[in-house]
């Protein structure tokens, strides 16, 4: 016993000597190079340009949004955009996997520089976990520059220099959106990866983006400036205290030439081609209109206290929630109302607005430690009149095995952050009703005010809600004890469980466990 004390002493010290070192010797540099950039005015006379104002003298004041439902779109319609480019793309996100799709998204933008086409990109340090050297040789291009937003300090031991540097490191840029020559822009919930793009075949997110066209995109332009000339976002030669080598540059290019000629005939690129064909033929279709209202956190909310709501998302939604009258539809993968959310929900329901929550079950959801907070107030919930409703593994799965080519042995999981007020607005972003987007990360989103876009979405869900969903209902006996069944409506009839369905009691245990450790507030 004392032999294993020594061993846990030395092992504490060592580690307390790692952090000191880490944080003694590694820090932000200060006083950088930070060049102000802002985005292109006057791109009407590009092609994007040309084609939208023909668009928008048919909608004179208003947006223009198409949802992107079908993940293999969502990356077309990004591909397409970078390849019609002329003068600049403006890409911000919180993940950039080095994978199949992420390799394919490095190439059109290289592909746009070469053609002079200006690229600037703002990632999450801590999400994207990029490599730096493929970062610094992304940005040896003269048309690319890169910067990390709210970067981890120590370039050699991140991990420990993330521990060392917690509080603030903790905070981070959820944002995801990407501008094509300021005329066009992508907001919703998709980062870059094949899990995000129906490529990854162990798990598959359903998500939701909006294309739009029109005033929204200069709102989205000047949102993406603001984090671009912040002081948190640090250029990537200025954080490594050096500039990429063409030549390393070159060898990058080569690699993705390489790749991409190797993925010619796989079957999700072949299958890309195919929807390419039926997404340029459909050119203007598709499109709702109507106003829109761009919806986003201050960068600086990074470096305020949490609970200081100055500049935050959430309280711009006050308006929109007061004008509630009928049916409030959230979906949103991360759900954690807090007492305060359950008590504003409890309100609505009151006042006769009929409230459903579609979130993540147990068995769908890719981050345990958020359903142990969110399981807390279900039966606050149901009690308040919520209809409430957890995704089935396999229930996105299934809905993609009905269009040809859809994948097959997948782990479904809820990705989407989707609110539609009654079916006459719809909020699309990345905003996650849980404490880490609400006042820990930053995050963005677009109010488009279409009621035909919300109807189209609301009454899509709705519809197969039953069939792709679990309905959760408080059941009270005759000894007035309470306790939550999950309802499944299916070709059998109506079947009621009484523990979370399809998991094993092993991770029932394990999120009770952490359900009982105060991990909330860092969710």
């Amino acid at each position: 016993m004392k032999h294993r004390h020594g061993q846990l002493n030395i092992l504490h010290g060592l580690t307390v000597a790692a952090l000191l070192l880490v944080s003694g010797c590694a820090g932000l540099p200060a006083h950088i190079e930070r060049s102000e950039s802002h985005a292109l005015r006057g791109t009407e006379t590009t092609r994007l340009g040309q084609v939208g104002q023909a668009l928008l003298k048919a909608h004179p004041g208003e947006s223009g949004f198409r949802p992107l439902r079908n993940g293999v779109d969502a990356l077309l319609v990004r591909l397409v955009l970078a390849e019609a480019a002329e003068r600049s793309l403006d890409v911000q996100y919180y993940i950039w996997h080095d994978d199949l799709t992420g390799r394919f998204f490095a190439n059109a933008l290289l592909r746009a520089a070469d053609r002079g086409v200006r690229v600037r990109v703002i990632l999450d340090d801590v999400g994207a976990r990029a490599n730096d050297e493929t970062l610094l040789s992304l940005d040896a291009h003269p048309n690319i520059e890169i910067r990390l937003f709210n970067p981890v300090a120590s370039r050699d031991f991140r991990s420990l220099g993330m521990l060392a540097d917690f509080s603030r490191v903790n905070r981070r840029m959820h944002n995801k959106s990407f501008i094509a020559d300021n005329q066009r822009a992508i907001l919703g919930g998709r980062n870059i990866g094949d899990e995000y793009f129906e490529a990854q075949s162990e798990v598959a997110f359903g998500d939701l983006d909006v294309l739009t066209v029109g005033r929204a995109v200069s709102d989205v332009s000047d949102a993406f400036d603001r984090y671009w000339n912040s002081p948190a976002s640090y250029p990537i030669s200025a954080l490594l205290g050096r500039s990429g080598e063409t030549v390393n540059l070159d060898a990058l290019r080569t690699m993705l030439a390489a790749f991409i000629e190797a993925q010619h005939d796989s079957p999700y690129v072949t299958r890309a081609r195919s929807q390419l064909v039926e997404l340029m033929a459909t050119g203007s279709d598709g499109f709702f209109w109507g106003k829109a209202d761009l919806l986003y956190d201050d960068p600086s909310k990074i470096s305020r206290a949490p609970e200081d709501t100055e500049g935050h998302l959430l309280p711009q939604f006050a308006d929109l929630g007061s004008q509630i009258k009928n049916k409030l539809l959230i979906v949103s993968p991360y759900f954690v109302p807090g007492g305060p959310g359950v008590a504003w929900l409890r309100g609505l329901v009151k006042r006769g607005v009929r409230v459903t929550v579609l979130t993540n079950s147990l068995a769908a959801t890719d981050v345990g430690a958020v359903h142990a907070g969110y399981q807390h107030y279900r039966e606050g919930l149901l009690e308040a009149g919520v209809r409430l409703y957890e995704v089935k593994p396999d229930a996105i799965e299934s809905e993609r095995a009905k269009r040809e080519g859809g994948i097959t042995g997948s782990r479904a999981s809820l990705h989407a952050k989707t609110f539609v007020f009654d079916r006459r607005a719809v909020f699309i972003g990345s905003l996650n009703l849980d404490p880490r987007s609400i006042q820990l990360n930053t995050e963005i989103g677009l109010v488009c005010e279409s009621a035909p876009l919300a109807e189209e979405l609301a009454g899509t869900l709705e519809k197969k809600i039953d069939t792709i969903a679990w309905r959760l209902e408080r059941i009270v006996d005759a000894s007035g004890s309470t306790r939550i069944v999950w309802v499944e409506t299916g070709a059998e009839g109506v079947r009621q469980r009484t523990e979370e369905p399809e998991v094993s009691a092993w991770r029932r245990f394990s999120v009770w466990f952490l359900g009982l450790l105060p991990i909330e507030s860092q969710l």
